[in-house]
C-alpha cells in the first residue's frame, strides 16, 4: 500500500500526532524535533508517547520522519552556530531513541563562502561525532534546492559526505522532489535517468524517505518554493510516475505541501486515487 503522510504540529502530542494522521488518511507523517527556527525542544510524556506506539502498532503506521530544526548549520563559519548544532543534534539523536527505528532528517547546511570541501568536511567531522553503533534511528540527508552555499544541492556532494562518514550503516537520504527539480534534475521528463544517476553516485539502498512536493518555480532555479500536488511545474502526473516507480514504492511518502489539515486530506485521497496496488499471489500489496 502507499506509505503516505504529512508534516503535523507536534503541539498536541504524539497521540494526537497520531489521531491528525488517521483522520486525513496518512499511516506515516513527519514532525519537527523541536521548534523549526529555534532550540527549545518540548519535553516527551511517556504516558503520550507509550500511548501513540501502541495507536502505531494497531493500524501498522510505516516508518516516522523526524525533521531537524532549519537553524542548525553544521558547516557555518562561526564555531558557536557549528557547536549549537552539534548539541542540537545531539540531544535530538538521544530523543529518537524513545521512538526507536525511525528516521531522522536534516538539511546539511550552508559553508557561507568556506567553499565545498571544507563545508563537506565540517559535516562529516560532525557526523563522526555524533553517530553511534547502538543508536537505532538512521540519520538522513536530505537533497536540497541550490540556494546560495547550500550543500547537497547534487548528488556528487551528498556521496561524498556518505562516504566519509565511519558508520555508514547509520545513515541515507531524504529525497525532496520539488528541490532535486529545482536543483536542475529533470524528474518529470526523465525520472528513470535521475534514479540511475542517483543509484550510479549514491545507491538507492541509501534513499529512505521521500519528500512529496510540486514546485512553485520552474527547473533548475535553485529557489525551493513548495507548491500543492498538481499546481506546480512538477505536475500530477509527474508525481503520479513518482509515486509508483518500482525503485521507490516502497518508501515513506511525506507532504510538506501549503496545506491546513483538511488539504493533506484532500491530496493524501487524490494520491492514494492514482496510487497502483501490486498483486502478488493475489493479494494487494
Amino acid at each position: 500500500m502507499l506509505n503516505i503522510g504529512c508534516h503535523l504540529s507536534t503541539s498536541k502530542g504524539f497521540m494526537g500526532m497520531g489521531r491528525d494522521a488517521l483522520s486525513i488518511g496518512a499511516n506515516t507523517f513527519q514532525f519537527f524535533t523541536r521548534n523549526p527556527r529555534g532550540g527549545t525542544a518540548k519535553a516527551i510524556d511517556p504516558s503520550d508517547l507509550d500511548a501513540f506506539l501502541e495507536l502505531a502498532a494497531e493500524h501498522h503506521f510505516a516508518t516516522l520522519l523526524a525533521h531537524a530544526s532549519y537553524t542548525l548549520n553544521p558547516c557555518s563559519a562561526d564555531e558557536k552556530t557549528r557547536s549549537f548544532a552539534m548539541a542540537t543534534m545531539q540531544d535530538d539523536l538521544a530523543r529518537m531513541e524513545r521512538l526507536p527505528g525511525n528516521l531522522y532528517n536534516f538539511h546539511p547546511g550552508s559553508h557561507v563562502g568556506q567553499g565545498e570541501e571544507a563545508g563537506i568536511g565540517m559535516i562529516v567531522a560532525q557526523l563522526n561525532t555524533l553517530l553511534m553503533p547502538q543508536q537505532t534511528t538512521t540519520v538522513l540527508l536530505e537533497t536540497m534546492a541550490g540556494k546560495g552555499s547550500e550543500i547537497g544541492r547534487t548528488f556528487h556532494e551528498l556521496q561524498q559526505i556518505l562516504d566519509a562518514v565511519e558508520l555508514k550503516e547509520k545513515m541515507g537520504v531524504c529525497l525532496d522532489t520539488c528541490h532535486i527539480h529545482d536543483a536542475g534534475y529533470d524528474i518529470v521528463g526523465n525520472l528513470d535517468g535521475v534514479l540511475a544517476e542517483f543509484d550510479t553516485v549514491i545507491g538507492l539502498d541509501k534513499l529512505r524517505a521521500i519528500h512529496l512536493n510540486d514546485s512553485l518555480n520552474p527547473i533548475g532555479s535553485h529557489k525551493d518554493r513548495h507548491a500543492r500536488i498538481g499546481h506546480g511545474h512538477i505536475g500530477l502526473e509527474a508525481i503520479t510516475r513518482i509515486i509508483n516507480h518500482p525503485a521507490l514504492r516502497h518508501l515513506p511518502f511525506l507532504l510538506e505541501t501549503p496545506n491546513e489539515l483538511p488539504g493533506y486530506a484532500e491530496e493524501i485521497a487524490l494520491l492514494r486515487g492514482v496510487y497502483r496496488e501490486q498483486r502478488i499471489n493475489g493479494k494487494k500489496k
